[in-house]
């Protein structure tokens, strides 16, 4: 199996991290979804849906990382925390639209922040959809499949 490297950012040093690539089978490769959250359990529960749903995951739990592997990856969605340490959603959202490379990645918004301006300036900011937590995981699945789909 080939391995390559992923960098994430700690302590102002990119450290590599090892990430097994998928093995060829003749089938087109799962898409990729990059998930930026700060809270590990979060985490793990949006891997665990999305992995169970056939799905490629990248975790991350900063906004400087997590710009830094959309734009090394390239994934197929993008779903962000607004509140996370380094950056945060939104700033990393504005700046996904303005880097050529990811300006058309969708950016699913994922977050604790329910009230209207919030949803108003993520939808602004260049998120094609805002989700509010607590999130039901089917619920989850089938907004990643439609913004998929839409791409």
């Amino acid at each position: 199996m080939r391995q390559t490297t992923m960098p994430y950012l700690t302590s102002a040093f990119i450290v590599p991290v090892a990430l097994p690539e998928p093995e060829p089978t003749g089938l087109p490769a799962a898409p990729t979804v990059l998930v930026a959250d700060d809270d590990e359990d979060v985490r793990a529960l949006i891997e665990f849906t999305l992995e169970s749903a056939g799905y490629r995951v990248i975790l991350t739990g900063d906004g400087l990382s997590a710009l830094s592997l959309a734009v090394q990856h390239r994934p197929q969605l993008i779903l962000l925390d607004v509140v996370m340490p380094g950056m945060n959603g939104l700033d990393i959202c504005y700046e996904l639209r303005a880097k050529p490379r990811t300006t058309d990645i969708p950016v699913l918004m994922l977050s604790g922040r329910d009230a209207a301006g919030d949803i108003d300036l993520g939808m602004t900011l260049g998120a094609n959809y805002y989700m509010t937590k607590p999130f039901r995981p089917q619920e989850l699945i089938n907004r990643v499949e439609r913004l998929l789909s839409m791409s």
